[in-house]
Protein backbone atom coordinates (compact mmCIF):
# COMPACT_ATOMS: atom_id res chain seq x y z
CA UNK A 1 0.00 0.00 0.00
CA UNK A 2 1.36 3.67 -1.07
CA UNK A 3 0.78 6.45 0.81
CA UNK A 4 -1.29 7.69 -1.89
CA UNK A 5 -3.46 4.52 -2.76
CA UNK A 6 -6.81 3.96 -0.38
CA UNK A 7 -6.49 1.34 2.39
CA UNK A 8 -7.73 -1.97 0.62
CA UNK A 9 -9.39 -4.64 3.52
CA UNK A 10 -10.68 -7.92 3.50
CA UNK A 11 -13.76 -8.58 5.84
CA UNK A 12 -14.60 -12.30 7.09
CA UNK A 13 -17.69 -13.08 8.41
CA UNK A 14 -19.37 -10.07 7.08
CA UNK A 15 -22.61 -11.13 7.41
CA UNK A 16 -22.76 -11.21 11.32
CA UNK A 17 -23.31 -8.10 13.55
CA UNK A 18 -19.40 -7.01 13.68
CA UNK A 19 -18.50 -7.97 9.78
CA UNK A 20 -21.79 -5.28 8.94
CA UNK A 21 -20.63 -2.74 11.34
CA UNK A 22 -16.92 -3.14 10.02
CA UNK A 23 -17.86 -2.61 6.43
CA UNK A 24 -20.19 0.21 6.97
CA UNK A 25 -17.99 1.92 8.53
CA UNK A 26 -15.31 1.19 5.66
CA UNK A 27 -17.95 2.29 3.39
CA UNK A 28 -18.03 6.00 5.76
CA UNK A 29 -14.40 6.54 6.17
CA UNK A 30 -12.14 8.26 2.92
CA UNK A 31 -9.37 6.13 2.07
CA UNK A 32 -10.57 3.00 2.55
CA UNK A 33 -12.06 0.19 0.07
CA UNK A 34 -13.44 -3.51 0.86
CA UNK A 35 -11.94 -5.60 -1.80
CA UNK A 36 -13.28 -8.98 -0.19
CA UNK A 37 -15.99 -9.95 1.86
CA UNK A 38 -16.58 -13.37 2.88
CA UNK A 39 -19.44 -15.19 4.95
CA UNK A 40 -20.05 -19.09 5.59
CA UNK A 41 -23.57 -18.68 4.88
CA UNK A 42 -25.49 -16.87 1.08
CA UNK A 43 -26.24 -13.09 2.44
CA UNK A 44 -26.98 -10.49 0.32
CA UNK A 45 -24.56 -7.40 -0.40
CA UNK A 46 -23.57 -5.24 2.82
CA UNK A 47 -23.67 -1.50 2.30
CA UNK A 48 -22.96 -2.49 -1.59
CA UNK A 49 -20.24 -4.81 -0.68
CA UNK A 50 -20.83 -8.42 -2.68
CA UNK A 51 -20.53 -10.86 0.07
CA UNK A 52 -18.68 -14.25 -0.99
CA UNK A 53 -18.44 -17.72 0.10
CA UNK A 54 -15.81 -18.21 2.74
CA UNK A 55 -14.77 -21.27 1.23
CA UNK A 56 -12.75 -19.04 -1.43
CA UNK A 57 -11.06 -17.00 0.50
CA UNK A 58 -7.94 -18.46 -0.06
CA UNK A 59 -8.26 -17.65 -4.34
CA UNK A 60 -9.88 -14.14 -3.01
CA UNK A 61 -6.62 -12.90 -1.05
CA UNK A 62 -4.28 -14.09 -3.60
CA UNK A 63 -6.61 -12.64 -6.85
CA UNK A 64 -6.85 -9.54 -4.77
CA UNK A 65 -4.55 -9.08 -2.51
CA UNK A 66 -6.20 -6.99 0.02
CA UNK A 67 -3.74 -4.88 2.15
CA UNK A 68 -5.52 -6.38 5.70
CA UNK A 69 -8.04 -8.78 6.66
CA UNK A 70 -10.67 -7.76 9.89
CA UNK A 71 -12.00 -10.92 11.49
CA UNK A 72 -14.79 -10.72 13.95
CA UNK A 73 -16.15 -14.69 14.08
CA UNK A 74 -15.47 -17.12 16.21
CA UNK A 75 -12.45 -19.17 17.51
CA UNK A 76 -12.34 -21.98 14.95
CA UNK A 77 -13.00 -19.73 12.04
CA UNK A 78 -10.62 -17.02 13.47
CA UNK A 79 -7.49 -19.64 13.30
CA UNK A 80 -8.46 -20.48 9.67
CA UNK A 81 -8.73 -17.43 7.90
CA UNK A 82 -5.01 -17.06 10.38
CA UNK A 83 -3.95 -19.75 8.43
CA UNK A 84 -4.79 -17.96 4.89
CA UNK A 85 -3.25 -15.23 6.03
CA UNK A 86 -0.25 -16.32 6.35
CA UNK A 87 -0.22 -18.10 2.79
CA UNK A 88 -1.32 -15.36 1.02
CA UNK A 89 0.87 -12.23 2.89
CA UNK A 90 -1.93 -10.53 4.41
CA UNK A 91 -1.61 -8.89 7.48
CA UNK A 92 -4.62 -9.91 10.45
CA UNK A 93 -6.80 -7.89 12.78
CA UNK A 94 -8.92 -10.08 14.71
CA UNK A 95 -11.32 -9.21 17.37
CA UNK A 96 -12.58 -12.50 17.84
CA UNK A 97 -12.84 -13.92 21.33
CA UNK A 98 -13.37 -16.88 23.23
CA UNK A 99 -10.11 -18.69 22.42
CA UNK A 100 -8.51 -21.65 23.99
CA UNK A 101 -4.99 -22.04 24.42
CA UNK A 102 -4.08 -24.05 21.79
CA UNK A 103 -6.07 -21.45 19.37
CA UNK A 104 -4.02 -19.02 20.49
CA UNK A 105 -0.83 -20.69 19.57
CA UNK A 106 -2.46 -21.21 16.09
CA UNK A 107 -3.22 -17.10 15.68
CA UNK A 108 0.46 -16.95 17.24
CA UNK A 109 2.01 -19.14 14.58
CA UNK A 110 0.47 -16.82 11.54
CA UNK A 111 2.15 -14.17 13.29
CA UNK A 112 5.89 -15.58 12.25
CA UNK A 113 4.64 -14.56 8.89
CA UNK A 114 2.68 -11.64 8.76
CA UNK A 115 1.56 -9.04 11.02
CA UNK A 116 -0.96 -10.26 13.44
CA UNK A 117 -2.91 -7.52 15.47
CA UNK A 118 -5.45 -9.47 17.95
CA UNK A 119 -7.38 -7.83 20.71
CA UNK A 120 -10.53 -8.14 22.86
CA UNK A 121 -12.22 -5.07 22.39
CA UNK A 122 -11.78 -2.27 19.86
CA UNK A 123 -12.91 0.99 22.20
CA UNK A 124 -10.13 3.65 22.85
CA UNK A 125 -12.41 4.12 26.25
CA UNK A 126 -11.59 0.03 27.20
CA UNK A 127 -7.77 0.84 27.07
CA UNK A 128 -8.11 4.05 28.83
CA UNK A 129 -10.69 1.91 31.25
CA UNK A 130 -7.48 -0.86 31.63
CA UNK A 131 -5.00 1.41 32.16
CA UNK A 132 -6.95 2.72 34.94
CA UNK A 133 -7.90 -0.31 36.50
CA UNK A 134 -4.21 -1.57 36.61
CA UNK A 135 -2.41 1.89 38.40
CA UNK A 136 -5.57 1.80 40.84
CA UNK A 137 -5.81 -2.29 41.68
CA UNK A 138 -1.84 -1.14 42.27
CA UNK A 139 -2.55 1.37 44.53
CA UNK A 140 -4.62 -0.28 46.38
CA UNK A 141 -3.45 -3.09 47.86
CA UNK A 142 -4.90 -4.92 49.76
CA UNK A 143 -9.01 -3.81 48.65
CA UNK A 144 -11.60 -6.35 47.19
CA UNK A 145 -12.19 -6.22 43.35
CA UNK A 146 -15.11 -7.73 41.74
CA UNK A 147 -16.00 -7.04 37.78
CA UNK A 148 -19.24 -7.23 36.38
CA UNK A 149 -19.50 -7.19 32.51
CA UNK A 150 -23.31 -7.28 30.45
CA UNK A 151 -23.66 -7.89 27.14
CA UNK A 152 -26.80 -8.83 24.69
CA UNK A 153 -28.29 -12.04 24.71
CA UNK A 154 -26.54 -13.82 21.91
CA UNK A 155 -23.28 -13.05 23.05
CA UNK A 156 -21.36 -16.58 23.13
CA UNK A 157 -18.78 -16.53 25.09
CA UNK A 158 -18.66 -15.65 28.92
CA UNK A 159 -17.21 -13.43 31.11
CA UNK A 160 -16.24 -11.35 28.18
CA UNK A 161 -13.19 -11.21 26.49
CA UNK A 162 -12.62 -7.77 27.64
CA UNK A 163 -13.30 -8.94 31.05
CA UNK A 164 -10.89 -11.82 30.85
CA UNK A 165 -8.16 -9.33 29.62
CA UNK A 166 -8.95 -6.60 32.90
CA UNK A 167 -8.99 -9.49 34.70
CA UNK A 168 -5.68 -10.43 33.47
CA UNK A 169 -4.65 -6.65 34.52
CA UNK A 170 -5.71 -7.00 38.03
CA UNK A 171 -3.65 -10.12 38.05
CA UNK A 172 -0.86 -9.09 37.30
CA UNK A 173 -0.79 -6.02 39.70
CA UNK A 174 -2.06 -7.72 42.52
CA UNK A 175 -0.53 -11.39 43.11
CA UNK A 176 -2.95 -11.73 46.34
CA UNK A 177 -5.36 -12.09 43.86
CA UNK A 178 -4.96 -15.28 41.63
CA UNK A 179 -9.16 -16.64 42.30
CA UNK A 180 -11.44 -15.88 39.73
CA UNK A 181 -14.56 -16.54 41.28
CA UNK A 182 -17.61 -16.96 39.00
CA UNK A 183 -21.14 -15.29 40.53
CA UNK A 184 -22.26 -16.53 44.14
CA UNK A 185 -24.65 -18.93 45.21
CA UNK A 186 -25.87 -19.96 49.06
CA UNK A 187 -23.24 -19.97 51.98
CA UNK A 188 -20.23 -17.58 49.82
CA UNK A 189 -18.46 -15.23 51.54
CA UNK A 190 -15.41 -13.86 50.24
CA UNK A 191 -12.13 -15.71 50.86
CA UNK A 192 -8.75 -14.27 50.44
CA UNK A 193 -7.41 -14.03 47.10
CA UNK A 194 -10.63 -13.92 45.00
CA UNK A 195 -12.11 -11.68 42.51
CA UNK A 196 -15.46 -11.74 42.04
CA UNK A 197 -16.26 -12.12 37.81
CA UNK A 198 -20.21 -12.05 37.19
CA UNK A 199 -21.37 -12.01 33.23
CA UNK A 200 -25.10 -10.77 32.47
CA UNK A 201 -26.39 -11.45 29.33
CA UNK A 202 -29.68 -9.45 28.17
CA UNK A 203 -31.88 -7.99 25.50
CA UNK A 204 -29.45 -5.61 22.82
CA UNK A 205 -26.75 -3.85 25.36
CA UNK A 206 -23.92 -3.65 23.31
CA UNK A 207 -20.90 -3.60 26.32
CA UNK A 208 -20.81 -2.78 29.44
CA UNK A 209 -18.00 -3.52 31.77
CA UNK A 210 -17.53 -2.24 35.32
CA UNK A 211 -14.96 -2.93 38.00
CA UNK A 212 -15.41 -2.21 41.76
CA UNK A 213 -12.87 -1.89 44.30
CA UNK A 214 -13.84 -1.81 48.02
CA UNK A 215 -11.83 -1.41 51.20
CA UNK A 216 -10.86 0.87 54.31
CA UNK A 217 -14.49 2.36 54.60
CA UNK A 218 -14.52 3.05 50.61
CA UNK A 219 -15.06 2.39 46.72
CA UNK A 220 -14.00 2.85 44.20
CA UNK A 221 -16.13 2.01 40.53
CA UNK A 222 -14.47 2.14 37.25
CA UNK A 223 -16.88 1.52 34.09
CA UNK A 224 -17.13 1.90 30.69
CA UNK A 225 -20.47 1.92 28.14
CA UNK A 226 -20.52 1.17 24.81
CA UNK A 227 -23.58 2.89 22.60
CA UNK A 228 -23.23 0.88 20.13
CA UNK A 229 -21.08 -1.24 17.84
CA UNK A 230 -19.53 1.15 15.78
CA UNK A 231 -17.19 2.11 18.08
CA UNK A 232 -15.47 -1.19 17.99
CA UNK A 233 -16.02 -1.49 13.82
CA UNK A 234 -13.98 2.53 14.30
CA UNK A 235 -11.17 0.99 16.09
CA UNK A 236 -10.28 -2.01 14.16
CA UNK A 237 -10.39 0.08 10.70
CA UNK A 238 -7.57 2.43 12.60
CA UNK A 239 -5.65 -1.08 14.01
CA UNK A 240 -5.76 -2.16 10.29
CA UNK A 241 -4.68 1.00 8.41
CA UNK A 242 -1.69 0.72 11.42
CA UNK A 243 -0.81 -2.71 10.59
CA UNK A 244 -1.04 -2.67 6.61
CA UNK A 245 2.92 -3.24 5.64
CA UNK A 246 4.66 -3.56 9.29
CA UNK A 247 7.00 -6.34 9.47
CA UNK A 248 5.57 -10.09 10.61
CA UNK A 249 4.57 -10.29 14.15
CA UNK A 250 2.09 -9.68 17.89
CA UNK A 251 0.64 -6.33 17.99
CA UNK A 252 -2.07 -5.25 20.45
CA UNK A 253 -4.54 -2.37 20.19
CA UNK A 254 -2.24 -0.04 22.47
CA UNK A 255 0.53 -0.60 20.00
CA UNK A 256 -1.81 1.54 17.83
CA UNK A 257 -2.82 4.09 20.56
CA UNK A 258 0.76 4.40 21.56
CA UNK A 259 1.74 4.89 18.17
CA UNK A 260 -0.66 7.61 17.73
CA UNK A 261 0.00 9.63 21.26
CA UNK A 262 3.42 9.38 20.04
CA UNK A 263 2.92 11.07 16.80
CA UNK A 264 0.65 13.43 18.80
CA UNK A 265 3.15 13.81 20.99
CA UNK A 266 5.80 15.12 18.62
CA UNK A 267 3.52 17.28 16.18
CA UNK A 268 3.01 19.81 19.43
CA UNK A 269 6.60 20.01 20.33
Amino acid sequence: MSADSPLSVAVTGAGGRMGREVIAAAADREGVTVAVAVNRSPVDPVAGVAVEDADRLDDLLASERPDVLIDFTGPDSAVAYAEACAGAGVPLVTGTTGFADGQIEGLRAASDAVPVLKASNFARGVAALRRAVREAAAALPGYDVELTETHHNAKRDAPSGTAGSILDDVEEVREDLDERVHGREGDAPRSAGEIGVHARRAGDVTGEHEVLLAGNRETLELTHRAGDRGVFAEGALDAAAWLAGRDAGWYGFADVLDAGAAADGAANE
